[in-house]
């Protein structure tokens, strides 16, 4: 039997009605907007729904998008992106945050990531994931509102 609207877009996590957006980044929208919890749903790569898992996946820090080197070897900075870990199977995924994100609730998981063990830690950078540090805050606040703030 197939879910009905509000089963299919009700977060995991805190329950809320997740509606479609026409902002930036909320098309193919993976996580709420609300608490920034997601789900399980892909396997090998982003949008193939493939999972078998479905878990709860909680945000457990920030990063930004790997772009590469510029022409002078220097590494570029990219967007900041949403680092979740499934509460079941513990699988690590990158997302980018939507403009309708709440901010409030990114800079709180930003926050909370400095708790992070050092297990988990290594574990990040293992998988070339790099936990974003309070040497990063003035390129977050850059990137959520366009100017740094004390």
């Amino acid at each position: 039997m197939e879910k009905s609207f509000t089963e299919k877009n009700k977060c995991c996590h805190c329950k809320k009605i997740i509606l479609p957006a026409l902002k930036v980044g909320t098309k193919h929208r993976n996580h709420c907007p609300f608490c920034l919890w997601s789900q399980h749903l892909d396997d090998e790569k982003p949008g193939d729904r493939k999972s078998k898992c479905k878990a709860c996946m909680q945000p457990i820090g920030l990063t930004f998008k790997q772009e590469g080197n510029d022409k002078y070897d220097k590494l570029k900075q990219g967007e900041l992106m949403i680092i979740h870990k499934c509460i079941a199977c513990e699988k690590i995924s990158i997302n980018r945050i939507a403009s309708d994100d709440d901010t409030d609730t990114i800079l709180k998981i930003f926050a909370e990531s400095k708790k992070l063990s050092s297990i988990k830690r290594k574990q990040l950078q293992e998988k070339g994931v790099q936990l974003l540090t309070n040497q990063d805050k003035e390129k977050i606040l850059i990137q959520l509102f366009g100017l740094p703030t004390t």
